[in-house]
């Protein structure tokens, strides 16, 4: 089967960027190793758009995306993504938390977002949950979270709708070059699909696919976890993080309280798809109750965990590979891409149709490892 496009990885950043091709008319064929749609990280996260804590060569993607396109979002995707816009609380309660905090507010700041610290007296006053221990805190008010799962499939099913095909449960193991330029995709089963570009957007397995046309992206997995509470009735609506990044989350439309974290188990995961543990589960849930003791009652009802993609300088690889023509990366998003994704696919699709991009991509280009 042959394609203008091809898109390796059915996650958030494939299907959005599926998405924009076939919007504007290109032929596009995803294709996806797991029988499941968002199988990764796309649909394993805590759901967090924010702008702050990134890195600052991260920030033009998510501001675009905040202001252009997660507010009309459910509408253009026909999907209620629950996208709730009511600001972010990184907190924190020691002098080194206030430094780390002090640090990634002022360097956010100079890009222009709209970022502050604050007391702790004065995060209590935003989300009176709070207990005596936050002693500050920054504040991003137009920060917010939306859910990964909607999202996800609504890129999905609105690419379908507008005519690209998308081909699940059949696993990209090879790209092959064509009088130098990457043109098929190879599959497992032995399939060969064909196309001028190939946009390589599996997560992790993206390093493994780059090295069978001689391209090596820096990366490793890391290890996370999310765990769901039972629905209780609305208390605050902020997305929330912490200096340390030991958890982040936020209650949910339907009231369930979702919240993520970095276990730091990868060495003792089992391989292939990874079990969440209890070990992380409570390491999780005394670092929230210390915060908010208020939520110490409320039930965890499921876990579960996922790998993502560590980037050897925490940001994206988005970009063309000068050495291989027609091959375009997208990952080793960090654990940062659910909230950059409509953006990212954006870029994406201008990329592969050879359009200048809605947002510069210079400092998230392949070759800054060279």
């Amino acid at each position: 089967m042959n394609a203008e496009v091809i898109i390796v990885g059915g996650g958030i950043i494939g299907c959005a960027a599926a998405y924009h091709l076939a919007k504007n008319g290109v032929s596009v064929l995803l294709l996806e190793s797991s029988e499941n749609i968002g199988d990764g990280g796309s649909t394993r996260n805590g759901g967090g758009v924010r702008q702050s804590g990134r890195d600052p060569r991260e920030l033009p993607l998510i501001m675009y995306a905040i202001q252009n396109i997660w507010p009309k979002l459910s509408d253009m995707l026909d999907t209620n993504v629950e996208y709730c816009q009511h600001g972010n609380l990184r907190l924190g309660s020691t002098p080194q938390h206030k430094a780390i905090l002090e640090g990634l507010t002022s360097r956010a700041a100079a890009c222009g977002l709209d970022v502050r610290m604050i007391s702790g007296d004065e995060a209590r006053q935003l989300n009176p949950y709070l207990s005596e221990e936050v002693s500050c805190a920054s504040w991003c008010p137009t920060d917010g979270h939306a859910n990964p799962l909607m999202a996800t499939m609504g890129y999905y099913k609105m690419a379908r709708r507008l005519g690209a095909h998308i081909i699940s449960g059949e696993k990209v193991v090879e790209l092959r070059k064509i009088k130098g330029a990457v043109r098929q995709a190879v599959t497992v089963s032995g399939n060969v699909y064909e196309g001028d570009t190939i946009i390589l957007a599996a997560g992790y397995e993206s390093r493994f696919i780059a090295s069978t046309v001689g391209i090596d992206i820096p990366m490793q997995p890391v290890l996370l976890e999310t765990l769901v509470t039972e629905a209780v009735a609305p208390m605050f609506w902020q997305m929330l993080g912490t200096a340390d990044a030991d958890f982040y989350g936020h209650q949910t439309e339907h009231g369930s309280f979702v919240f993520g974290l970095n276990s730091g188990l990868e060495p003792y995961a089992k391989p292939g798809k990874p079990l969440s543990t209890s070990i992380a589960a409570s390491a999780a849930c005394r670092g929230i109750m210390r915060y908010f003791p208020s939520l110490s009652k409320i039930k965890v009802v499921r876990s579960w965990a996922g790998w993502m993609d560590s980037c050897a300088d925490h940001v994206p690889v988005i970009s063309k590979v000068e050495e291989v023509p027609g091959l375009i990366l997208a990952c080793g998003f960090t654990g940062h891409g659910f909230g950059i994704a409509p953006a990212v696919g954006l870029v994406l699709s201008q990329l592969a149709m050879g359009q200048e991009t809605a947002v510069d991509l210079s400092a998230l280009r392949y070759d800054r490892f060279q």
